[in-house]
């Protein structure tokens, strides 16, 4: 065959192709909630998102997240999306949550706290202004290490502060441990106070969120179900319910709880592969799937959603989604319900 002709037909094939691939593409999202901001880039891969509540102003609440690979770092975001702080040069930083009121030294301190797999710790940094206050090694004297999901609880009577840590993969049992924070003489002191979580072993556990209302830790057993334990060590260690059971694609991920009144609301799941989430009641998740609703997201991982007002954007709060690309998602929360809305 003449040369040129075979390149011109490549060509022609390879134009087809992607034309066949946007359309698809096209059409996957066709109806896909569309984000009201995506966040400037980080520099390797965007994992897991938190939301700190300026407690003097909403609307300068600040989005904290991580950029999960070696060398990787802590990143705090504006409203708008745009990068106003970051930590770097850390060791896979995987997850982070925040926590309110931490007693140090005299003081009350916000917090956001970081799984870093590399080194077998979390980190803890001051909020907003993302200074390191302190570190703990986690599962001390285990072979399976390497922490990924984080979860702060706060428990709404002793207002004794806790985290749930878990790991890149681990036994069948006691998969996470809980440790409670402490003031030691000017130093955060973390103490084991049990271990619990069963896993199907079927790949690995990630997604850990704390319901302190409720008082129930979820966490993501990825290929298999959502677990749910009591979140006070003294109600112990059995499981309360499994569900989710056949309503993912692939992967369970990133767990956001939205109360919209006293015990009631959504769980929303990120449905990875299918670029959805998922939603069970609050009230209610042994209910089943309520809805799925389609995000913009790529293979979404980690998520968080807050109910309180932020400024006139965000009225009724928003959802943080993480998404391939090195960027989050910000998704104004009534676009959200109008959709669960339609579903129910």
């Amino acid at each position: 065959m003449n040369k040129r002709i075979y390149m011109k037909r490549s060509f022609v094939v390879l134009g087809m192709l992607t034309l066949l691939t946007s359309c698809s593409v096209l059409k996957k999202n066709k109806n896909a909630l569309k984000p009201d901001i995506i966040t400037e880039k980080v520099m390797f891969d965007t994992d897991d998102p938190a939301i700190w509540i300026n407690p003097d102003d909403a609307s300068k609440s600040i989005i904290v997240g991580t950029d999960k690979l070696t060398d990787g770092g802590l990143y705090a975001f504006d409203l708008e999306g745009k990068i106003i702080n970051k930590v770097t040069g850390l060791g896979r930083p995987n997850n982070v949550d925040i926590g309110y009121g931490l007693s140090l030294n005299g003081k009350l301190v916000d917090f956001a706290a970081v799984t870093e797999r590399d080194t077998d710790k979390v980190r803890i940094y001051s909020l907003p202004e993302l200074k390191e206050i302190g570190e703990f090694s986690v599962f001390d004297g285990e072979e399976l290490r390497s922490p990924m999901g984080i979860s702060v609880y706060k428990d709404p009577e002793s207002k004794d502060i806790y985290v749930i840590v878990g790991r890149k993969t681990g036994p069948s049992d006691q998969y996470l441990w809980q440790y409670r924070l402490s003031d030691d003489q000017g130093k955060i002191k973390a103490d084991v106070v049990r271990k619990l979580g069963q896993f199907s072993g079927l790949k690995e556990i990630e997604s850990i969120a704390v319901d302190a209302e409720l008082g129930f830790i979820y966490y993501s057993d990825e290929m298999f179900g959502v677990h749910v334990y009591h979140a006070d060590p003294a109600k112990g260690d059995e499981e309360i319910l499994l569900f989710g059971q056949g309503d993912f694609k692939r992967d369970i991920e990133g767990i956001s709880i939205y109360p919209t009144g006293k015990g009631k609301g959504y769980i929303l799941i990120s449905n990875q592969q299918a670029d959805t989430f998922n939603v069970y009641l609050r009230e209610d998740p042994a209910k089943g799937k309520i809805a799925e609703v389609p995000f913009s997201t790529s293979e979404s991982d980690g998520s968080e959603v807050t109910a309180i007002p932020l400024g006139d954007r965000f009225p009724k709060g928003v959802l943080v989604a993480m998404s391939n690309g090195k960027v989050f998602h910000y998704y104004d929360w009534r676009k959200i319900e109008e959709q669960i809305t339609k579903a129910r």
